[in-house]
């Protein structure tokens, strides 16, 4: 079998990697003058986890797929009298404890993809270190102070198709209003007119 044909002078490997070395010795270094000045961090940066609690219904969702089983979900239930006069009464799940441990998570983000109620959001808040790991569980209080820091959700594109929920919606609200004004029309009465021909009294 023929022996390979290498391409190139013998020591052009080396030659490269010296090029490169060359470049780069060249170019000017730029230090990051960081805590004095903050990074210039992408809009979506995966920071830490901010909680919005009043939407939390304590479904254990993320709890449960959560690969590192770093959230700690205490609850309990209350219940909750009734709407109206004569109906029933209804239970409901009430929050006492939501902390992560940050030790633990990997930033994943499954937490924030399963949650049905949009209750978990990613914060580009990073400047949380502790000196001792035990401190990295954070606890619901922080991680609703996180919540603020939350970036607003980009902008839609106007050429992109309407959400099947809003369509839905829309559609719901034309018929509702088109079966409220043709009841308004049957139920308003006859108003009649004056005949052109008919002579008024006084004339």
């Amino acid at each position: 079998m023929a022996a390979e044909k290498k391409s190139g002078f013998p020591g052009s490997g080396l030659a490269k990697g010296l090029a490169v070395t060359l470049r780069t010795m060249t170019k000017r270094s730029v230090t990051a003058q960081y805590p004095d000045v903050q990074p210039d961090l992408a809009p979506r940066t995966r920071g830490v986890i901010g909680l919005f609690e009043e939407n939390c219904t304590v479904c254990m969702l993320c709890a449960r797929e959560c690969p590192d089983w770093c959230i700690y979900i205490d609850s309990h239930k209350e219940t909750v009298p009734p709407a109206a006069p004569g109906g029933r009464e209804r239970s409901r799940n009430v929050l006492d404890r939501f902390a992560i441990d940050f030790a633990l998570c990997m930033y994943c983000g499954i937490c924030i993809e399963v949650c049905p109620f949009d209750a978990l959001f990613w914060s580009p808040e990073f400047e949380y270190a502790e000196t001792d790991i035990r401190e990295l569980t954070h606890e619901r209080d922080k991680l609703r102070e996180w919540m603020w820091t939350v970036p607003e959700p980009p902008a839609l594109d106007p050429a992109a198709e309407e959400p099947k929920e809003v369509g839905a919606a829309r559609k719901a609200a034309d018929k509702l209003a088109a079966q409220e004004a043709e009841a308004a029309q049957q139920q308003a009465p006859d108003q009649p007119q004056d005949r052109p021909d008919t002579p008024k009294e006084g004339s």
